[in-house]
């Protein structure tokens, strides 16, 4: 494990504890049946789930998998966080659930665990943590069985560009869009769940990959794009110039209208 690997797994192993005690996350809801899956992925994906098998990637502590298994789906989920897998597999068996959970980073997966699913879902925030997007397509296309859905929700990589520091009230340029082999450098303040979070871990790495090179490495193995849906709202609040209307979070309306969340379907032929 390298240093920007084992950085960001020191950051996930602190957020697990911040995250399930967070009002975010609301594990209280959780466990009494609230549904916090979206409305974008409830939609578009919802109507397939039902008897079939799912590998959700980068699945942090789990909430998301063991919410599409109380819709009918057998659920494997896998992070790269040992802290987020123990209270994965704490909560499963505390609800009575049948989800299965894999500690292993998503680009060896192959290395981890056997068989091939009928769904790969990943969503919210989970490229960015991956240097080698050609390889995360491979291991998808390599799990999933032929006639298999892929499905991906996620922040758009263009409204990663605009400078997101605290008082910025313009959408004004500061990141680059295009990947650079080597990551951005973060200090981690808080987490989006809690910004007032204390955190040990100072820093934390990023990768940026354009869209281009997203749906490159699906297609580059096989898989067909079905859609590629583009929304005007984010799950969280990216930048500090944002409203929250509803489960959503917007640009003000007098400001020019960017995509800020994408939605993939894709089929492995």
């Amino acid at each position: 494990m390298d240093k920007y690997q084992q950085a960001n797994l020191n950051l996930w192993n602190e957020r697990t504890d911040i995250h399930a005690a967070s009002d975010a996350y609301d594990l209280a809801g959780f466990k009494a049946g609230k549904t916090q899956l979206h409305a974008i992925e409830l939609e578009e994906l919802g109507p397939e789930v039902g008897g079939r098998t799912m590998l959700h990637l980068q699945c942090h502590f789990g909430r998301d998998s063991m919410m599409w298994a109380r819709l009918g789906t057998k659920v494997t989920g896998v992070d790269f966080s040992d802290k987020s897998i123990k209270l994965a597999r704490k909560l499963n068996a505390e609800l009575g659930l049948d989800c299965e959970f894999v500690q292993s980073d998503v680009l060896l997966l192959p290395d981890h665990l056997e068989g091939e699913f009928d769904i790969v879902f990943t969503s919210y925030g989970v490229l960015a943590w991956l240097p080698d997007i050609k390889r995360w397509g491979e291991v998808i296309a390599h799990f999933l069985k032929p006639g298999g859905i892929f499905y991906i929700v996620e922040d758009h990589p263009f409204a990663y560009v605009f400078d997101d520091a605290v008082g910025q009230v313009e959408l004004k340029p500061r990141y680059p869009y295009f990947h650079q082999a080597e990551p951005m450098e973060f200090e981690t303040e808080g987490s989006y769940a809690d910004p007032d979070a204390h955190v040990n871990q100072p820093v934390k790495y990023e990768w940026f990959h354009p869209l281009g090179d997203i749906v490159s490495a699906l297609t580059s193995q096989g898989l067909h794009i079905e859609y590629l849906h583009e929304f005007n709202c984010c799950s969280w609040q990216m930048m500090p110039v944002m409203e929250k209307r509803g489960e959503w979070w917007y640009l003000p309306e007098d400001m020019p209208q960017i995509p800020l969340t994408y939605s993939i379907k894709a089929i492995k032929r």
